[in-house]
């Protein structure tokens, strides 16, 4: 568990990142290339909803929102298998979509709380060069908040099926894959199997969202 904590706090660290209103200057704006184009639009689609303040006090509203902004543009498809790592190949087709779905459900619901609680902050995209033909790349940015130190945060991204879409995170050169891979390891050594560990998450995940509810 205290693992996980360590993967919710910087995951909510990026999540502030995304949910801040962002100054791109039109200079900038204009020199953007796709990859960084989506980072772009999905904080735009955010800030617009960010504003509305009745909005933000219905938590499953803001659920269902943020899952449907952030799914089309991350490949959880790829990041499941990431976080699992040895774990996935053993695990069944059942097993993989079941923990797939709860992943996707820990990460929209702390994105969500991130969404509700943070503003204030302000990016700035660092230079990309990519050839015409990568289907990989790092979308370097930079954060910054009042009275505190610019923070590096980077997107890994993929292309896939013609849309470059988010399957990593860097928050100061660590990985959030990384990070729940040790983490979600630990819990399946301790707790026996990989189907105790979704079985756990899904009570968490109900429990959370629950909460959140009343």
């Amino acid at each position: 568990m205290r693992n996980l904590t360590k993967c919710h706090a910087i995951l909510g660290l990026f999540l502030a990142v995304s949910l801040s209103l962002i100054p791109v200057t039109k200079c900038i704006a204009e020199d953007l290339q796709a990859p960084q184009k989506v980072i772009q639009s999905v904080s735009s689609q955010l800030q617009q909803k960010l504003k509305d303040k009745a909005f933000t006090k219905d938590f499953a509203q803001v659920t269902r929102f943020v899952n449907g902004v952030i799914d089309p543009h991350t490949d959880f498809d790829k990041i499941a298998p990431l976080v699992l790592g040895k774990h996935w190949k053993a695990a069944t087709t059942d097993e993989q979509e079941r923990f797939k779905h709860e992943f996707q459900t820990l990460i929209v619901r702390t994105y969500s709380r991130a969404f509700v609680e943070y503003n204030d902050w302000t990016m700035h995209f660092m230079p990309l060069e990519m050839s015409d033909d990568a289907a990989k790349v790092v979308v370097k940015t930079q954060v910054l908040q009042p009275g505190l130190q610019p923070v590096d945060v980077n997107y890994r991204m993929i292309l896939s099926n013609g849309e470059w879409k988010v399957y990593d995170i860097l928050i100061g050169g660590v990985s959030l894959v990384t990070n729940y891979r040790s983490t979600f390891n630990d819990e399946i050594q301790n707790k026996g199997s990989l189907s105790a560990v979704i079985d756990s998450l899904i009570k968490r995940n109900a429990e959370a969202l629950a909460a959140k509810k009343s």
